[in-house]
């Protein structure tokens, strides 16, 4: 019987592996947006040939791009080592 709420076939892989277990074991030591976005790029990498194709390498990448640009902002707030100036 097919668990689409459980156990969706498009997030496990041949062998048993579920994409769920992946996303906690890659983002355990991330915090806020740096754990959605990369959970979300996983996801999307990990289910676009059972599922929605090349649309859900799109969102691939639009979270890819947010984490980007997310990761950029925050190293622009850091303040500047004394060394560095």
């Amino acid at each position: 019987m097919n668990d689409n709420v459980n156990h969706p076939k498009h997030y496990i892989s041949s062998n048993g592996l579920e994409a769920i277990d992946v996303i906690d074991a890659f983002t355990q030591d991330l915090d806020g947006l740096e754990a959605v976005y990369t959970a979300q790029v996983i996801k999307y990498v990990l289910r676009w040939h059972d599922k929605n194709g090349v649309e859900d390498l799109k969102k691939a990448t639009w979270y890819l791009n947010r984490l980007v640009l997310s990761l950029e902002s925050s190293k622009d707030k850091e303040p500047q080592n004394k060394s560095n100036r």
